[in-house]
């Protein structure tokens, strides 16, 4: 072999550019002749030379055809089959513990130091700080995420940016939440048992995440996979699926045990607030009916909703998503049909019953009376009943104090009398209402005869509450982005969303100053929250990551330490501080 040739006919990409490079700038011979002499165009070696001189303004300590052989570990095949991952990851603007966690996922044992090698290596930058908008519409990421199966919980370490609703397994476990689940009626599968799929849907609930359209990273989050005792949660089919085999009948023998739940830990009172809400479907689909959206401010397509809540607790004790316009009246017999099945004696606390005018029907509210039930509701408004009350006379009006949203006070003008209603067949206290705000005078019906004025009054004012409530399923668990027409889906979300929607108010009652704070700013202050995760031969440690409310969640999840988890392997689950922030 002739070593000249060697130099005067490279065979290799780069060495070919070095020997021609080299030529123009050290011998002097001109672009034309050096693009001759080695097969280039013109044009082809002039855009080389001005390449090679601007890489060497950029990096001029850089060797750019000699590789350095670096000590240490070598970049093993693993590596760089995750190469590409995290390539296509930051370009969609993922920061580097986000890209663990879906590496982590996908079976990809990387360290955030080597994929933030790699991102350098590959002349990306630190993130710049993003804000909470910009996280939450990051691109989506097209991987091939692993089969969801039962965790075998043997010892392994990874990291989350949702182990913030590790949390509240602890709040499962306390009430017997979870052998609910376990006793329900719900469907299973081979894989999945019916506890880990209700889980898996609990934890989109909780975590914030919207309809179940597409895969996102949240398929490939351990932290998210071990709160429902599996790998990683399934793929977006998989819900859509699971959802097709659920019934109506499901969902209410499921609330009702979680009724009786309650009962039993006495977080119900006397009082159950009712409302309509309207789940709007943003499909065509003619066999939807109209109905009146409050914070639409218009009629929509869609499904009439019910919610009935506790003022004090602020737990949803009922819900339907079935309501038809002809039976609006009716829910509130059905509610109570709910409230009290499997409790003959009647043992239960239920005194009163608080709803608007939609609920209101004269021949029903007669029923409730026999039922023994107190009720407090609105009177709808004729022109005679209207101008009737505007005849009455001042002096038999009382003026009163009642708290607002706040501590302000708001002054008022009643007037509280006993009248007979036709088809309610006998005298009723009525409570005509000014000074409230509105144009026209608020009319309030009871059959309770004895309570002070104002008293009644307060409780029904307290029913503003559970529009507080219906607002924060809308927005914070979003009813109104469901992607099915079909009556029974929407009924199963609606189902998910009031159980999650119990756990915010369970896991706000532990704390100081915020028991009182909406499910949004919960998930905010608390639950979103990134941490390392070992599992480990008798517990599961949760290293969450430094925040200002760190301190508050670690004192709370403290009286946890010792309980055991049936869904974890029966482990223990300890939370701890992270060392970074």
């Amino acid at each position: 072999m002739d070593i000249k040739l060697f130099f005067e006919m490279p065979n290799s990409v780069a060495h070919k550019q070095y020997e021609a490079l080299r030529m123009y700038y050290i011998d002097g011979v001109p672009a034309q002749q050096v693009a001759q002499r080695f097969g280039y165009t013109y044009r082809a070696f002039t855009s080389l030379v001005s390449d090679f001189r601007r890489k060497l303004l950029m990096n001029p300590g850089d060797s750019i055809f000699f590789v350095k052989n670096s000590p240490g570990r070598k970049v093993s095949v693993h590596t760089n089959d995750a190469k590409a991952i995290i390539i296509d990851m930051r370009k969609k603007y993922y920061s580097v513990p986000e890209i663990k966690v879906a590496l982590d996922g996908l079976g990809h044992m990387l360290s955030e130091k080597n994929i933030y090698n790699i991102l350098a290596a590959e002349g990306f930058s630190r993130l710049p700080r993003r804000s909470k908008l910009v996280k939450q519409q990051l691109a989506k990421v097209e991987v091939e995420a692993e089969k969801s199966i039962p965790l075998r919980f043997t010892p392994e370490t990874f990291k989350s940016s949702n182990a913030g609703i590790l949390m509240f397994l602890a709040y499962i476990r306390r009430y017997g939440i979870d052998t609910v689940i376990a006793r329900s009626d719900y469907p299973q599968t081979s894989v999945i048992d019916k506890t880990c799929s209700i889980m898996c849907f609990l934890a989109l609930k909780l975590a914030n995440r919207r309809r179940y359209s597409s895969d996102d990273t949240w398929c490939m989050d351990r932290g998210m996979g071990l709160f429902a005792g599996l790998n990683v949660l399934p793929k977006a089919a998989w819900y859509t699926s699971y959802s097709d085999r659920v019934t109506t009948r499901m969902n209410r023998s499921f609330l009702k045990k979680l009724h009786q739940l309650w009962l039993r830990h006495g977080l119900l009172d006397d009082t159950a607030n009712l409302d309509f809400t309207t789940i709007p479907y943003w499909g065509d689909d003619s066999h939807l009916e109209n109905n009146w959206s409050g914070k639409r401010g218009k009629a929509l397509s869609g499904m009439l909703a019910v919610l009935a809540s506790d003022p004090d607790s602020g737990l949803i004790d009922y819900g339907s998503a079935d309501v038809l316009q002809k039976d609006e009246s009716d829910v509130v017999l059905e509610f109570l049909d709910f409230y009290r099945a499997g409790d003959k004696k009647r043992e239960n606390k239920l005194r009163y019953i608080i709803f608007d005018s939609k609920f209101t029907n004269y021949e029903n509210l007669r029923k409730l009376d026999q039922g023994q039930v107190k009720f407090i509701t609105i009177r709808r408004r004729g022109k005679l009943l209207l101008e009737r009350i505007y005849n009455l006379s001042a002096s038999g009006r009382k003026t009163i104090r009642v708290e607002c949203a706040g501590n302000k006070q708001r002054i008022l003008k009643v007037f509280d009398e006993m009248v007979f209603l036709k088809g309610y067949d006998k005298d009723i206290r009525q409570i005509t209402i000014t000074g409230n705000g509105k144009v026209k005078p608020a009319i309030i019906i009871t059959n309770d005869t004895d309570l002070p004025v104002e008293q009644i009054i307060r409780k029904y004012a307290r029913r503003w509450m559970i529009e507080k409530t219906i607002s924060e399923q809308i927005d914070f668990f979003h009813l109104n982005l469901v992607s099915s027409s079909m009556v029974i889906k929407v009924d199963f979300d609606l189902t998910m969303s009031i159980l999650a929607n119990n756990l915010y108010r369970l896991f706000a009652r532990e704390l100081e100053r915020y028991s009182n704070s909406t499910a949004q700013t919960l998930y905010d202050k608390f639950v979103l929250n990134g941490a390392d995760i070992e599992i480990g031969e008798k517990a599961i440690k949760v290293k969450l990551k430094k925040k200002r409310q760190l301190p508050l969640i670690l004192e709370t999840m403290q009286e946890f330490t010792r309980l055991k988890y049936p869904l974890l392997g029966n482990k223990n689950l300890i939370f701890e501080g992270a060392t970074y922030s």
